[in-house]
């Protein structure tokens, strides 16, 4: 027996001087570079002279020549290179004027038509908030009273299309990057309240209002209370019809949004209080 232990001894012995024996060898690794990385764009404005003395001009994508868009329905929404400059205080003088040209594309400045939202033009701002006659156009201004504490003036429900959205004043890019946006100039409680949202991208809040069917209702809570309307039409009209922000004198709310792939048209979608 102690013959056999000292054999099974001598034998791991000998097993763990030959594996000290074996060379060791390392791992091999081959990391090849990546073929046309994407790297950043240039943000440069460098003239780049030819050898016949003309001269090209790479893209300028500075913030120097960022524009804020304009806002939804004004008469240049749909028109390249509108809109006010991000950085006016960085813009070339050359590209400033208006009709002035920066190599091939005009400098446009949106028209401004009175009563059209987004420009410089409002309907008439009469409070009619207390009790009107039915033929009497009613209206609401927008007050710092109403709004709260997060910057809104009210929420909008429509429990068909599972819609819950918020409702801020204005509809250029920063109201509607928060929720929905209200027309500047239009009612906000009686009469026409007109409410604008986008319906794709960072934000899809009335991507579903053209599907809206009569007899659908619509809530709007706001400071001044909360009411419920029923959906009366559904409508494509056209970019240049702010015929639908009219004041009425039935209290009512007025959805527009875009049409997808069709800039030169928007939904409308009309509700009326119910009883």
């Amino acid at each position: 027996m102690k013959k056999l232990k000292t054999l099974i001894s001598t034998m791991l012995c000998l097993c763990a001087v030959c594996a000290l024996a074996l060379p060791a060898h390392a791992l091999e690794y081959n990391i090849s570079a990546p073929g046309n990385p994407e790297y950043g764009k240039p943000t440069s404005f460098e003239p780049v002279v030819t050898a016949d003395g003309g001269a090209m001009k790479n893209e300028d994508v500075s913030k120097s020549a960022a524009r804020v868009p304009p806002g939804f329905g004004t008469p240049s929404s749909y028109m390249l290179n509108t809109g006010e400059y991000l950085t006016p205080n960085l813009v070339p003088s050359q590209m400033a004027g208006a009709g002035q040209v920066n190599g091939n594309v005009a400098v446009v400045t949106p028209p401004v038509s009175e009563g059209v939202p987004g420009s410089t033009g409002s309907y008439p701002i009469t409070d009619t908030s207390t009790t009107t006659p039915s033929t009497t156009p009613g209206f609401t201004e927008v007050t710092s009273a109403l709004y709260y504490s997060d910057g809104s003036l009210g929420t909008l429900k429509i429990p068909s299309i599972g819609l819950i959205v918020k409702v801020f004043e204005g509809t250029g890019s920063a109201p509607l990057l928060k929720g929905a946006g209200h027309f500047e100039g239009t009612s906000i409680w009686n009469g026409n309240c007109c409410i604008a949202g986008h319906n794709r991208g960072v934000r899809n809040d009335f991507g579903k209002i053209h599907t809206l069917k009569t007899g659908d209702i619509i809530t709007f809570t706001t400071k001044l209370g909360a009411r419920t309307y029923a959906v009366t039409g559904v409508e494509k009209v056209s970019v240049n019809d702010v015929s639908g922000l009219e004041p009425t004198a039935v209290n009512m709310i007025s959805l527009y949004t875009c049409v997808m792939d069709q800039p030169a048209f928007r939904w409308h979608v009309t509700a009326v209080e119910t009883v």
